[in-house]
């Protein structure tokens, strides 16, 4: 699904084939989930090939590494020509990017001292698929942010995300909507939430939640678009008195909702904020202009 023999990856500054690839069994990333990554989208646009928000996801990649004691040496530059020359010598345009830091042998509890970056890059489709999704309130939370850096896509982080969205399928739903440890609504198991009610939207604030760029983008649209957006501290019970809803993230991009739990959101989809943002979201993204220029890398 991934990749084939013909696959090339970057790793440590060189292009390889992933099947020629090796990594040692003693990573910290490996047996302690500590790593840093990043889920980035390029598209096919009238400019060529366009990675989105490159500069932004790199900047949080070396943030994330920053605010847990991960050293990442490269700066944000060379990872967007790292990108864009690995996308062409895998002949993709539409493309999934997963940039990956993971440490060095160490089966101590500290910081390393060296660390492996790898970039992949494959072909796939929005992660939650086309279709409006059933969502569940998760019986987990996200974690305390005093417990984690909650804004940091750290990889040990998703072991909450599995457990949730296992949980969800398990009961019969596409997916689950987590609340944070207070019992405000938080999230997604991997993207943000927004809703509508008379007119308005509403989406969790900062604190409890990952800052997503994909909502920054959704927040960016709304105001050009006119659209009145609160940031705050909602309720499970906000949730299920709402007229739509929908999810956001650089993998599911903009996905809407059809209930949560035996509630359904009584406004068509076609008629909804969350909607209008869908297409702004999908003609932003394929007409795009980076300040890189696949030609000059």
């Amino acid at each position: 699904m991934y990749f084939n023999n013909e696959t090339v990856l970057y790793l440590d500054g060189k292009f390889v084939k992933a099947t020629e690839s090796t990594t040692d069994l003693y990573g910290q990333t490996l047996h302690y989930g500590y790593g840093a990554f990043e889920g980035i989208r390029s598209y096919e646009t009238e400019h060529g090939t366009k990675v989105f928000k490159a500069e932004e996801h790199y900047e949080r990649l070396k943030k994330s590494c920053e605010l847990v004691k991960i050293p990442l040496d490269y700066t944000v530059q060379e990872l967007v020509e790292a990108t864009y020359e690995l996308l062409e010598k895998n002949n993709l345009k539409n493309a999934y990017i997963r940039p990956l830091v993971y440490c060095a042998p160490n089966m101590s509890l500290t910081k390393p001292t060296s660390v492996s970056l790898m970039i992949a890059v494959w072909d796939w489709g929005a992660y939650l698929g086309e279709k409006l999704l059933r969502l569940t309130v998760s019986s987990y939370c996200r974690p305390h942010p005093k417990s984690i850096h909650i804004e940091a896509k750290i990889c040990g982080h998703y072991v909450n995300s599995i457990l949730a969205t296992t949980e969800a399928k398990d009961k019969g739903f596409d997916e689950a909507l987590l609340l944070d440890s207070d019992g405000f609504l938080a999230e997604g198991p991997g993207a943000n939430l927004f809703f509508e009610k008379e007119g308005k939207l509403f989406t969790p604030q900062l604190g409890n939640i990952l800052p997503g760029i994909t909502r920054s983008t959704v927040l960016e649209l709304a105001e050009q678009l006119g659209l009145e957006v609160q940031q705050g501290n909602f309720t499970k019970e906000d949730i299920l008195q709402a007229d739509s809803a929908f999810y956001c993230g650089t993998a599911a991009e903009v996905v809407g909702i059809a209930s949560v739990d035996d509630y359904h959101f009584p406004l068509e989809w076609k008629k909804s904020l969350g909607y209008q943002l869908q297409t702004a979201y999908a003609q932003k993204v394929r007409n795009t202009v980076n300040t890189l220029n696949t030609e000059t890398v």
